[in-house]
């Protein structure tokens, strides 16, 4: 059911720094054509950062662990057809041999699998607004609750209930740290957010707070990065949300319609500050997966 490519393979069997990495992006999270160039930017930032990437994603019916160029342009070419592929949806991709872009909780399934431990993406998913008129909670919080993995963001997704989410986070025991910060990105924000539990300061630091957590038997961290160029989208957050609810946008939809809202109303500056903070966010997974590598198994650098 998984097939890890060679050169993954390679690293994790060699105690090397592996990074995994979304497809949801490459399909779902752009204007058409332009999620495989923040792909293949995010790919080339961790090589950059000496790290391996682990793009992931459902390919004629295997998960795949590691993708090619080509096999990135599959998921670039059919867009909104592929399937999100979530950890509910993976064994369904694969037995009916549906391309699956997987979001962070469907990599995080695969990285428990693979025996990865880090992941960049751009937001994690969390409680929907409204939840009391209409529950909606993403599966990837329940999944880092599971996967030993920690995950680089710029926070949650701005159109989130990110003060519940971070609540859920507390209840499910995942730490959320701030990258330099001592306050949650808001994702398009750098400011304004809640206070995260524990600011760090270092890529060494991150992965000594991330090897603490799994001697414990513990799962997922998240480490938030605020975005280096900021945006102040609230206004248009909750005028698009209005729109989902006044008509028949629901469930997976809202994320895309909203951002589609983001990016027509800030004539592509959403956009353009995305690109950069999932290029950032891969780059700090991969300078924090070094360091930890680099620790050895008890911690202690190695000269």
């Amino acid at each position: 059911m998984i097939e890890l490519a060679p050169e993954v393979h390679d690293a994790i069997n060699s105690g090397e720094a592996v990074v995994a990495l979304e497809t949801t992006l490459v399909a779902h999270g752009f204007p058409a054509g332009e999620g495989l160039a923040v792909a293949l930017e995010a790919e080339r930032r961790v090589r950059e950062a000496g790290a391996v990437p682990a793009t992931v994603g459902v390919l004629d019916g295997r998960l795949r662990v590691g993708l090619s160029a080509g096999e990135l342009e599959r998921f670039a070419a059919a867009g909104d057809s592929a399937r999100k592929a979530g950890p509910r949806d993976l064994a369904v991709c694969v037995a009916e041999r549906v391309l699956g872009a997987t979001t962070v909780g469907g990599t995080l399934a695969a990285c428990s699998v693979a025996g990865i431990r880090f992941l960049g993406t751009g937001g994690i998913g969390g409680v929907h607004r409204g939840f009391a008129e209409r529950p909606d909670v993403s599966a990837d919080l329940g999944e880092l609750a599971r996967a030993a993995v920690l995950v680089v963001s710029s926070g949650v997704k701005s159109l989130l209930d990110v003060a519940a989410t971070l609540e859920v986070l507390e209840a499910l025991g995942v730490p959320v740290l701030g990258w330099q910060t001592e306050t949650l990105p808001l994702f398009y924000t750098a400011e304004g957010g809640p206070p995260v539990r524990a600011a760090v300061a270092t890529a060494s630091e991150a992965a000594a707070v991330a090897r603490a957590h799994w001697s414990l038997d513990r799962a997922g961290l998240l480490l938030t990065r605020p975005p280096v160029e900021s945006l102040d989208v609230e206004p248009l957050i909750e005028a698009a949300l209005m729109k989902t609810r006044s008509g028949d946008v629901t469930g997976p939809d809202v994320t895309p319609f909203v951002l589609a809202e983001i990016h027509r109303e800030t004539a592509g500056e959403s956009v353009r500050i995305n690109k950069l903070l999932i290029a950032d966010n891969a780059a700090l997974a991969a300078e924090v997966a070094v360091a930890y590598t680099a620790a050895g198994s008890d911690g202690r650098r190695r000269p």
